[in-house]
């Protein structure tokens, strides 16, 4: 055989067999995921982007799935509140909080974590219409709930939402709490320098 034949051949049976292997590890990683969970983690990462209509888009998918997914159903949220609709965020949050303390096993520690993020998002977004009494019991909420999960980001988050000293939900529950003590004339109740440093949480 020629040698100019035979390396061709073996360029392309390499080049072959590298393809099956991918199509291989991509089709068993998809076996493996759970209905919504791929559908879910693309909106995550267009949700992240903000690119919003594709990332509702892949949520829907992930509830056309496996309806009632927990992490689909706070993407919808977090786009509807990060698109100011902001009855359809508190009716999606609202809906995803009645669920999960439905649902919950104790054992389920993903699950609480999803909870006490639910009440936290709930908690800033009714912190943004000037809620404040409402915010606040979200907050105490999803510090009963989890409050492991709602301590300060570590480097990674902090590099990706860009602020450098998020407003922890504690911070925040202990500092409208201080002020709502106070007369109605001597409260500071939006310090928007403040308030624009406060992130979403995603389970």
């Amino acid at each position: 055989m020629n040698p100019k034949v035979l390396r061709r051949f073996v360029i392309y049976l390499a080049a072959a067999t590298v393809a099956m292997f991918t199509l291989w590890a991509v089709l068993d990683t998809s076996f493996q995921r759970e209905p919504g969970d791929y559908y879910t983690e693309v909106g995550g990462n267009r949700l992240q982007e903000q690119n919003y209509a594709e990332a509702l888009e892949a949520f829907d998918q992930a509830l056309a799935e496996r309806p009632d997914h927990r992490g689909a159903l706070m993407g919808r949220a977090l786009v509807f509140m990060q698109t100011e609709r902001h009855d359809d965020a508190l009716a999606e949050f609202a809906y995803l909080i009645a669920f999960l303390e439905k649902s919950l096993t104790p054992d389920d520690r993903t699950g609480f974590g999803t909870l006490a993020a639910a009440f936290a998002n709930r908690g800033i977004l009714n912190d943004r219409l000037g809620r404040y009494e409402q915010a606040l019991a979200d907050y105490i909420a999803a510090l009963r709930v989890d409050p492991g999960a709602l301590e300060g980001p570590g480097l990674l988050d902090r590099v990706v939402y860009g602020t450098p000293r998020p407003a922890t939900v504690r911070k925040r529950a202990i500092y409208l709490k201080q002020q709502l003590a106070l007369p109605p004339e001597k409260r500071l109740l939006r310090v928007p320098e403040i308030d624009e440093k406060q992130r979403m949480y995603k389970p």
